[in-house]
């Protein structure tokens, strides 16, 4: 027995134990909060300084060169071929300015905003002699307009009155009719170039890549909606569905193709350059217009990704035809990947490629653009960082799943990264060798468009508060409408729905999205000994799970790793036991 006095002090801190958590949880809160608040304003400070220092320097040019404080017209550039007539009045296309209009409304200047808008309006015309590159002038100045325009229209009233009259709309749609004689070929599949003025040059290039051709349909079939006139998302369907039928018998695509002929060029693919944003709109425009077409041809594609290209965290290429391996190479721009897999519902493996991601971040500063997985060194010539935002982006998807705060300290240290190796007097410099961090003089306007904007999204997401956006590829934000579904969402799509029974009873659940247990949206007899199965799952070749290699062994449908097969000859999670 413990003395009286005893007992009272006993009983007292038994009192005051949850007063002291409590005070401890609401001490730790507020920490968080000022952190966040003191990360966003960082990340607002670096995008004013890049913003201001273009149009100090370059504006109304296209992009600005931040170590000679000059400009360059890099609309015409885009792929490294320059324009070949330049009109002695043309002065750029203000890209960077269209890039930032988003980023201004997100971070709150509607004032700003509304100048960018009315400049714009009195000053932008694509009625020049300029070779542009279809799918770079699609996501950056088509996106950034259409965006524009819907947040221009919103019931924010951002803009004052009578300022606006649809101006940007009438822009973008007079840059859709300059894109529809790229897409006059035998197959559907548009040329990767096209001259703003004349259509299609003579003597074009035929090659094109898969990302080229197949990630037109958000912006296009955006634009459609927003006119009422169909033939930008018709163009931009037929080139999907051709491009779809082309795959390989392992629901597998190449990177580059032939638009003429419809045959491959180069077989080996993977999800980095030339093919990740394929990936990302089938997603994204199931999720944006509805169409369950989309998420077949999504589900069927994410499959072969985690069958043919995964290898642990990693995801290396392969043979379009036969899914062997060809480079073991880890890109910059795959590292979207964990972002996307945040939307299908796949948290784990999202979160298992996102860390690799962040190892090789932290072992240079910044993420290289290419990284030699089998060698464990750089590749010898691209060892360049321009900017890029795919990190920031996927640590931006990760936090608003999770909430867990090790992603603040991920963006933290993109934060710090970025002003200790790239800022400058003039803006913020790529980098032309992450091993001796020599600048290059370029701000690339994916700078403003994305890497800010993320980092700030990912710190303050207030702008994202009781709405609902998918971004494009270029981070321009895009409100999911139901009147743009071709059936409203009340009723789920039914085919990618998995029954769950309980006792004599099934009831419906989607893979897509609630393969994580418990989320809020599932009842507790979904969560009581029973697992959804989640999108990534790829059933073992037999379903007594035999087998002679590994090749043989599917996905695992609870964690998403990739099942082995063992000595005795069966498929299992082998190599993590």
């Amino acid at each position: 027995m413990l003395p009286r006095k005893s007992m009272t002090w006993v009983l007292l801190l038994l009192l005051l134990s949850p007063a002291i958590m409590n005070l401890s949880t609401s001490q730790s809160d507020a920490r968080w909060a000022a952190k966040k608040r003191r990360l966003r304003d960082k990340v607002h400070k670096m995008f004013y300084h890049a913003y201001d220092n273009y149009m100090i320097h370059a504006f109304p040019h296209d992009e600005l060169k931040p170590l000679s404080k000059s400009f360059t017209d890099s609309l015409s550039e885009l792929g490294n071929l320059k324009l070949e007539r330049l009109p002695q009045d043309y002065s750029g296309s203000a890209l960077t300015l269209i890039e930032s209009l988003s980023s201004l409304v997100i971070m709150g200047n509607n004032t700003e905003f509304q100048s960018a808008v009315v400049w714009l309006s009195e000053n932008l015309t694509f009625n020049v002699d300029a070779r542009v590159n279809l799918f770079e002038c699609n996501i950056r100045v088509l996106g950034g307009l259409v965006s524009a325009h819907l947040l221009a229209t919103d019931s924010t009233d951002r803009l004052g009155k009578g300022v606006y009259k649809n101006q940007l709309l009438t822009l973008a749609e007079d840059l859709g009719k300059r894109f529809l004689p790229a897409f006059n070929t035998p197959t559907g599949l548009p040329y990767a170039w096209v001259n703003l003025k004349y259509g299609v040059m003579e003597n074009e290039t035929t090659e094109t890549s898969t990302s080229g051709c197949g990630s037109l349909i958000l912006e296009m079939g955006a634009l459609s909606r927003l006119t009422g006139d169909p033939k930008y998302e018709s163009a931009a369907l037929r080139a999907l569905r051709k491009l779809w039928s082309m795959r390989s018998s392992l629901n597998l695509l190449g990177t580059t193709l032939d638009v003429s002929t419809g045959e491959w060029i180069e077989y080996s693919t993977g999800i980095g350059a030339g093919v990740d944003s394929f990936y990302e709109y089938l997603f994204k425009a199931h999720i944006l217009f509805g169409k369950e077409e989309f998420w077949r041809m999504f589900h069927s594609a994410y499959i072969a990704v985690q069958k043919y290209f995964r290898h642990g965290p990693w995801y290396h290429e392969a043979d379009m035809r036969t899914g062997k391996a060809t480079y073991w190479q880890l890109t910059s721009l795959q590292a979207f990947w964990p972002g996307l897999q945040v939307l299908v519902g796949d948290i784990a493996a999202a979160n298992s490629s996102h860390r690799e991601f962040v190892y090789v971040w932290k072992k240079y500063g910044v993420l290289p653009e290419r990284y030699l997985l089998d060698h464990q060194m750089l590749h010898p010539t691209e060892k360049y960082y321009p900017l890029r935002p795919e990190l920031a982006e996927s640590t931006f998807y990760l936090y608003q799943a999770t909430k867990d705060p090790w992603y603040i300290e991920v963006g933290e240290s993109i934060v710090n990264s970025l002003n200790l190796y790239t800022k400058v007097d003039g803006g913020f410099a790529s980098i032309r060798d992450v091993t001796t961090m020599q600048l290059e003089d370029h701000q690339h306007s994916f700078f403003l468009a994305e890497t800010c904007k993320y980092l700030f999204l990912l710190f303050d997401d207030s702008f994202l508060v009781e709405k609902n956006y998918i971004f494009t590829t270029e981070g321009h934000p895009l409100p999911v409408l139901s009147s743009w579904h071709d059936r409203l969402p009340d009723t789920y799509i039914q085919t990618n729905r998995t029954l769950l029974k309980t006792g004599n009873q099934a009831r419906q659940t989607s893979s897509m999205s609630k393969q994580v247990c418990p989320p809020t949206t599932l009842n507790s007899w979904e969560c009581s000994g029973q697992q959804v199965e989640s999108a990534c799952h790829v059933p073992d070749a037999r379903s007594d799970h035999r087998c002679l290699t590994d090749d043989e062994c599917g996905v695992d449908s609870s964690n998403c790793r990739r099942r082995s097969c063992s000595m005795a000859g069966y498929c299992g999670l082998w190599l993590f036991i």
